[in-house]
């Protein structure tokens, strides 16, 4: 099958491509270029793929094509099932927009928390029906739901339902629909769950796998902050007042502190709005409508809360609470640098723990984390002054009012100089954006110990790889939370290396080294003792006076015992 790489290659009907010139789709994303073609001819299909990939519009098309408009007007053909009211409303608003010029095609969506009866008028002329599995049970078993002639059943983010409990409910949903009826399942993740389900309902399901890291993590810089704990807040208003984003989500972990977040920016003059499981349905579809038209740019959200957010111009995504896992991270990063736009994602640290798991999330996703400095209000201005200046530089290109000209000319005539007079009318029209809030300086913290005691670590790796004292202070640097001026005395030799490191700080070393490469292979690392040490070397001395001559003077020959470092990668090799 060719992949097609336009819309225009699908040969859509008029008034649908129409409607996707108007929504701004010239090329189709990666999801959508191999699941339409398979949709479209009928086959059942499981799609591998991440929120942000474009999914909704890869069955929206084809679903939108199966509708006929003739007799079967007034009954459900296609049938979405999504695991949250938000996703759905986002799904039936996407297939609106798709429809703005067809005529006959009619989509329903079906959510708890929002009016029955209103549902069910709205359901005696849907074709299409979007909805939630515990809401669509209720209308099935109210009959006010009849899914006798769906042609088409589109799971989306079906492992997300199956985590949240509707199991039972799918099944029986999809046991009520005919048997001859097309599946397709969308999903992130396939666990074993998802694969009894695609076993009994599919038929030769076709699967669409795309990129999981391009789609997470390439589209997006992401850089973190450490800032000291009491002053995470102002460090946020700080980079708020430097970006200035159009539309920014900020994550945290709890729903008491994304109502106290929110409260504080909105005192500050920041235009946020709050969500989380908390909300009514109807506070919630108020707050998604102002984030996603552009009343309120900033929202602050709880991690379950903001599933199934799909809104595609989201600029910067701000962790204020460092995620609970890994998978938290990729779906809170995921709300930005959406269909093939870059985004920018910063992470609020506080202290050596929080930028330590931070580095721990990145290595395992395999991704670059770059550290960056708070903002200073001088940072705030000049990036101020700039875009003023260039606004001027703007309206210097084009024609300017003779009314104005005029006043320039009456304020020379009594004696005020051009520079003077510039200079008070951009003070008039550009109100001083003062943020009250000192600036965050990080205090280069050293951590050698009040004595300045140094324990030394032995690396696996040393003259025989070309190993220099630049590549071992690069990759402990990088790792842990040293500086190179906190590392002491280094000694390389053929198959191994020294370093000297704050005895504080040894144990921090060798956890965060784990994993870690040095000239491009990988390395193992540990500690000596040099008591012990010595009385190697005097054994070794008195045994074989032929020892290698390049031998360190003080390499301990046992390793770390398990009691010190439980860590398998503590290697056993002797020195």
């Amino acid at each position: 099958m060719d992949i097609i790489t336009s819309f225009q290659e699908l040969a859509l009907q008029p008034k649908l491509q129409r409607a996707i010139e108007e929504m701004g789709f010239e090329t189709p994303t990666e999801i959508q270029a191999q699941a339409i073609p398979l949709i479209r001819n009928g086959a059942d299909v499981i799609g591998r793929s991440q929120t942000g990939t474009g999914k909704t519009m890869a069955f929206a098309i084809p679903a939108v094509e199966k509708i006929d408009t003739g007799h079967e007007r007034h009954s459900v053909q296609v049938l979405i099932m999504c695991p949250t009211r938000e996703l759905a409303l986002q799904c039936s608003e996407e297939i609106k927009r798709l429809t703005k010029y067809s005529g006959g095609i009619h989509p329903v969506e079906v959510y708890g928390g929002a009016a029955m009866d209103r549902q069910i008028a709205r359901l005696k002329r849907a074709n299409i029906v979007i909805g939630t599995p515990g809401r669509i049970m209720d209308h099935m078993r109210r009959r006010t739901l009849r899914l006798d002639n769906v042609k088409l059943v589109v799971l989306d983010e079906a492992d997300e339902m199956l985590s949240m409990g509707f199991k039972e409910d799918m099944e029986t949903i999809l046991r009520e629909t005919p048997s001859d009826r097309q599946t397709v399942l969308f999903s992130a993740t396939m666990p074993p769950s998802i694969m009894a389900i695609t076993e009994e309902f599919q038929t030769n399901p076709q699967l669409v796998q795309i990129n999981k890291k391009q789609v997470t993590v390439d589209n997006i810089v992401q850089h973190y902050v450490d800032v000291p704990m009491g002053r995470k807040t102002d460090a946020l208003k700080l980079m708020l007042h430097y970006y200035k984003p159009s539309l920014a989500m900020i994550f945290c972990n709890t729903k008491k502190m994304v109502d106290e977040l929110s409260e504080d920016l909105r005192k500050s003059g920041f235009n946020a709005e709050a969500l989380h499981g908390d909300l009514k349905q109807s506070q919630r579809s108020t707050v998604m409508d102002k984030f996603r038209y552009g009343s309120t740019n900033i929202l602050v959200a709880t991690d379950v809360a903001a599933r199934g957010i799909d809104v595609n111009d989201v600029e910067i995504v701000f962790n204020y609470d460092i995620p609970q896992n890994n998978e938290y991270y990729v779906h809170r990063i995921g709300r930005t640098g959406r269909i093939g736009k870059k985004g920018t994602s910063i992470t609020v640290c506080s202290g050596r723990k929080q930028v330590i798991a931070m580095k721990e999330i990145a290595r395992t996703l395999k991704s670059t984390v770059t550290e960056i400095d708070v903002p200073t209000n001088a940072d705030i201005h000049s990036r101020i002054n700039e875009a003023n200046a260039q606004t001027v530089e703007n309206a210097l290109h084009g024609e300017i009012g003779q009314q104005y000209i005029n006043m320039v000319n009456t304020l020379l005539e009594n004696g005020h100089s051009l520079f003077d007079i510039a200079a008070a009318a951009l003070q008039m029209h550009f109100s001083e954006d003062e943020t009250n809030i000192s600036d965050i300086v990080k205090e280069r913290k050293q951590y050698k110990g009040s004595d300045g005691k140094f324990s030394k670590i032995v690396l696996d790796i040393g003259r025989a790889s070309r190993v220099a004292p630049n590549h071992l202070v690069a990759s402990i640097t990088e790792r842990s939370m040293l500086h190179g001026s906190d590392i002491g005395k280094i000694e390389i030799y053929d198959d191994y290396s020294v370093v000297a490191v704050p005895s504080n700080s040894a144990d921090e070393v060798i956890d965060m080294m784990y994993g870690a490469k040095v000239c491009g292979k990988p390395v193992k690392i540990r500690l000596y003792e040099e008591k012990q040490n010595r009385s190697a070397r005097r054994a070794g001395s008195s045994k074989n006076s032929h020892a290698p001559k390049n031998l360190p003077r003080n390499i301990n020959k046992k390793a770390v015992s398990k009691k010190t470092s439980p860590h398998p990668r503590h290697s056993k090799r002797q020195g």
